[in-house]
């Protein structure tokens, strides 16, 4: 790759190695020459800018969960030197809560959870990041609830304040695979987010979807009930996607064909004049109104077999959506 160190093969070696010295080898400060200053990551929760911001969320998330492993389970690659790769990181996390922090107090209890990455990667550095971690896992894991954790933290943090992360880096080009497969796929997803698209035409018979807490949907049924729950009782206002990647190397990999995509939805939850049949659903997962708009952001994995879904992660941010409903509903302060 040109602009990178010779040592790194492509994007995903490139990604696994930097990712094993710095969190699974604990050499922190490498993250100074694998990021540049300034660099942007955004979050379902937060955007920071700084080095030292990146350096410091590590260290406190390593001070509560001190054995956390960072386990890549893919990486689907686009992009190119001119204008920059994007690798779309997926990780589960094992790890055990021993340190009293932004959790809570330590329970000791096992957990793992799952988080996706998309990082802009150039002249050997990730210059720009987007990251979606599954906090509901977490929180059900140490024996709270999603909401209960939003209320935590909107306590902590004095309400909802997630600044904008502006643009992505001057010269890169946000990648959108035309391949039919994907294409389809992206469009079925914001299908779901609008409130419609069957599933018949988009899943295999047999397939999974695992999405925020780590519950697993099968088979349509389950999964058209999953994407009803979250997005059932959303008026949405705005949508985009982000990026769109298409990823076939079966030779290579041995992996079947797969999908990365990361959307962001804005609307407003249960606000709609004509509501969803499946508004139950969502009212189940998400409680009542909230007039204020509120932002999903959204990164799926999806791999494929015969041209139909057979495996999905779905990764939102149960936590950040719960702490923008109460944030809204909330009292104006005296």
């Amino acid at each position: 790759m040109r602009g990178f160190q010779t040592e790194f093969k492509n994007l995903d070696h490139y990604i696994r190695v930097i990712t094993d010295r710095i969190w699974e080898k604990r050499r922190i400060d490498d993250i100074r020459l694998y990021y540049s200053d300034p660099c942007i990551v955004e979050t379902t929760l937060s955007v920071s800018t700084s080095i030292d911001d990146v350096i410091a969320g590590t260290l406190a998330t390593l001070a509560m969960f001190p054995d956390r492993r960072l386990l890549a389970e893919d990486v689907i690659q686009s992009g190119d030197a001119q204008g920059g790769y994007l690798s779309s990181h997926r990780i589960i996390s094992p790890m055990t809560h021993f340190s009293d922090g932004s959790f809570g107090k330590a329970t000791g209890r096992k957990v793992h959870a799952r988080t996706i990455a998309d990082c802009v990667c150039k002249d050997n550095r990730i210059i720009h990041e987007w990251l979606v971690r599954d906090h509901a896992a977490i929180a059900l894991q140490i024996g709270t609830t999603p909401r209960a954790l939003a209320e935590s933290w909107l306590k902590q943090r004095g309400g909802w304040h997630k600044p904008s992360a502006g643009l992505p880096p001057a010269g890169y080009v946000p990648h959108v695979e035309n391949n039919e497969h994907a294409q389809q796929f992206a469009l079925s997803v914001q299908g779901f987010v609008m409130g419609g698209t069957q599933v018949e035409t988009t899943y295999d018979d047999a397939a999974q979807s695992i999405g925020p807490g780590e519950q697993t949907a099968y088979g349509h049924t389950e999964i058209s009930e999953f994407w009803h729950s979250v997005f059932g009782g959303f008026t949405i206002n705005s949508y985009a996607l982000e990026h769109l990647a298409w990823q076939s190397d079966a030779a290579q990999s041995g992996k079947p064909d797969r999908v990365a995509m990361r959307f962001r939805a804005i609307g407003n939850y249960l606000q709609s004049k004509n509501a969803h049949s499946h508004r139950d659903y969502s009212v189940a997962r998400y409680g009542k109104d909230s007039a204020q708009e509120i932002e999903l952001l959204g990164i799926v994995h999806a791999e494929f077999r015969d041209g139909r879904v057979i495996r999905q992660w779905v990764l939102l941010d149960d936590v950040a959506i719960w702490m923008q409903i109460l944030n809204a509903a909330a009292p104006p302060a005296n």
